[in-house]
């Protein structure tokens, strides 16, 4: 539904067939209705949710501190981006200079003392830092746009900064309103792995076709031990249609650092997919398979501390490799879990094409997982 052009007078009668109305103030932009529900919350909200959304207002319920009163806020629905975007754009100069840094030192094996004296050698890492922003903008772009399609209020992307292997963390969007039915939960929680493995592909394809770097004989001495980030399904079949290769038996010889990109967007992907809370994966399974989500999201945590006690007392990887990466999200995917998913108000279920259109998303996730996806090697 689109948002409306303006907000209009709000639907008192239609609140008070399920409100016992006592007292009504304004806070700014918002309404509040102080009173004694007559149904749970969640119906209530079901029950009148349609005639405020017409009338231009989201709203929500909650308790006054004493816990005497109901109280129903309503608030306009938002327009779309109201003035200028400083926290998000400054977030993302951020990131640009993040990964144009990491990607000259780490992956174009630029010298620090080199990059001291002359910064803009970090420039030469434009292409690292395209493909990694690409790829993740396109992602949350996708949650964007099919949010305001919907009309739920979504905030602009915000690009995390951060330091060594890639020079950010992701990337998110905040989510402000409620949804309204499973099929806008569904449509925003897949846009973005849809848009973003798009992205993928051709980033992987324009990455794996570029020319190879040298790798100066300094970098190849180094400590005896490299990082190795493996190869998912997915690029090795991306690379193995273009009859590319992702890897040289010369160790001065390494792929083009856009691969890395391609890497990044499918490694996120896996995490984004995972079917908890408000994660990409719990919204499309929220929205598939309603509140039975829940229970599925509770075997995710011991699914993932498996995987790294496996890893560690199985096959003898490290806490520093994908042991520690795999109890880091079994815990996080336990927090988040705990949250709760989201929920729409109308709960009425998806039809099949969305059905399929689901099951093949988490099937291209599946393309993207690797077991083992970082390890430390001896060279």
């Amino acid at each position: 539904m689109d948002s409306p052009d303006s907000a209009a007078e709000p639907p008192i009668e239609a609140l008070q067939s399920v409100f016992h109305l006592h007292e009504t103030r304004r806070d700014d932009d918002r309404l509040l209705f102080y009173g004694e529900s007559l149904v749970p919350e969640r119906m209530l909200v079901r029950e009148v949710w349609a005639a405020f959304r017409e009338a231009g207002y989201e709203i929500q319920v909650a308790t006054t501190r004493n816990g005497t009163e109901d109280v129903v806020i309503a608030r306009p629905v938002s327009q779309g981006i109201d003035g200028v975007p400083w926290k998000n754009l400054g977030l993302f100069v951020a990131t640009i200079v993040s990964t144009l840094l990491v990607g000259s030192l780490t992956w174009y094996y630029t010298p620090l003392s080199e990059l001291l004296a002359d910064p803009l050698l970090v420039l030469q890492a434009w292409p690292f830092t395209a493909a990694i922003l690409g790829v993740l903008a396109t992602h949350e772009l996708g949650h964007y746009a099919m949010g305001r399609y919907h009309g739920v209020d979504v905030s602009l992307p915000y690009v995390i900064p951060f330091i060594f292997p890639f020079g950010t963390l992701g990337a998110v969007i905040r989510m402000r309103g409620q949804m309204p039915d499973r099929k806008a939960l569904f449509d925003i929680g897949v846009a973005g792995p849809l848009a973003g493995l798009g992205a993928t592909v051709v980033v992987t394809a324009i990455g794996v076709s570029l020319p190879p770097i040298a790798v100066p004989e300094w970098a190849i001495r180094g400590t005896g031990q490299v990082i190795v980030f493996n190869n998912p399904p997915l690029l090795d079949l991306i690379a193995g249609v273009l009859g590319r290769p992702t890897e040289y038996s010369d160790p001065t010889v390494a792929v083009n650092p856009v691969v890395i990109g391609g890497w990044v967007g499918m490694f996120f992907t896996v995490l984004n997919l995972l079917p908890v809370g408000q994660l990409d994966g719990g919204h499309i399974l929220r929205a598939m398979v309603g509140e039975s989500q829940e229970r599925i999201a509770a075997v995710v945590p011991a699914v993932l501390f498996g995987l790294a006690a496996y890893l560690h007392y199985g096959l003898g990887y490290g806490l520093n490799e994908s042991v520690g990466l795999w109890g880091f999200w079994g815990l996080l995917s336990a927090v988040v879990a705990f949250k709760g998913p989201a929920n729409p108000v109308d709960d009425s279920p998806l039809g099949t094409v969305r059905i399929a259109v689901g099951l093949a998303t988490f099937a291209l996730g599946a393309l993207c997982f690797l077991l083992v996806p970082v390890e430390v090697m001896s060279i």
